[in-house]
């Protein structure tokens, strides 16, 4: 066989096996890179890579070396699920650089991280002021993750005891002009209402948009293939909002204007009714 054909060959062969053990290996390998995991990623790469254009290798070798090195990882991983010290043995653990305030010398040697290094971490989580700082924990992927103290922590609907609808992230109902129907009915919207809410936008039928999402408020973005079409977006929840307000406004005006002790107590009740209807949906309207 001719020497750049043996090298295609073995190229293909090497792909797949890489293909097949880091579908094995799972997702682990690239979004939790320990140091183990990190060394054996480049092994098996560095293998890979010689038994694809080194001829002096045989193929069955460098085949058997993939799977060693392919397995291993596995069985560690699984040891490591069943005894933790081996899971510590072989991914390390965990070490605190800060605790309330206060800087552990002895860990930020121990991870080999100089002051101006652990600055530049705390930089990237948006902290300057090492007082601000509960707990900063080196995690064993080598990323930083830190707890603010209570005071400087961001304020959240929770904390101030503020009701919010709950939220879900935007979904995809036209895609190329044709319409998502399982997202469209799991979301529990009807065909004709979506056409109605894009022609708002410009499109005169669903083949005008490129893309369109739906968001947890029921507020649609949709992008037209034609981009000068585009309108501006009406948002429905807060011209909801608007007219109750003005409806409100109106009872109260009805109110002082008439002379009718019946008329004028109904037009208040019925304002105190909108004013209540309003403080309740006001989180959903917004």
């Amino acid at each position: 066989m001719p020497e750049y054909l043996l090298t295609i060959t073995r190229s293909f062969i090497a792909f797949f096996l890489l293909l097949v053990l880091a579908r094995i290996m799972g997702k682990k390998q690239i979004s939790q890179l320990t140091f183990f995991d990190y060394c054996v990623g480049i092994t098996i790469g560095s293998i890979a890579a010689s038994m694809a254009v080194d001829q002096n290798i045989k193929i069955s070798n460098g085949i058997i070396s993939l799977i060693v090195w392919g397995v291993i990882p596995l069985l560690l991983g699984f040891m490591g699920l069943k005894w933790k010290w081996f899971h510590q043995l072989t991914d390390g653990k965990a070490d605190v650089l800060i605790e309330n305030g206060k800087i552990y010398e002895k860990n930020l040697r121990k991870n080999q991280l100089a002051i101006e290094e652990l600055m530049l971490l705390l930089r990237e989580k948006d902290v300057f002021n090492i007082e601000d700082v509960e707990m900063a924990v080196m995690e064993t992927n080598g990323q930083l993750s830190i707890l603010l103290k209570s005071e400087k922590q961001p304020v959240t609907p929770q904390i101030l005891g503020t009701k919010v609808e709950a939220d879900h992230g935007p979904t995809i109902v036209i895609s190329d002009g044709r319409i998502m129907k399982n997202s469209l009915n799991r979301l529990g919207y009807t065909h004709e209402w979506l056409l109605g809410e894009v022609q708002k936008q410009g499109a005169s039928d669903i083949d005008d948009v490129f893309l369109a999402q739906i968001d947890s408020k029921g507020n649609v973005y949709a992008d037209l293939y034609i981009d000068n079409l585009k309108q501006e977006v009406v948002k429905q929840r807060p011209l909801i909002a608007s007219t109750l307000k003005k409806l409100q406004a109106d009872f109260e005006s009805f109110a002082l204007q008439t002379n009718n002790p019946k008329a004028k107590e109904m037009y208040s009740q019925q304002a105190k009714n909108l004013q209540s209807v309003l403080d309740d949906m006001s989180p959903y309207l917004k």
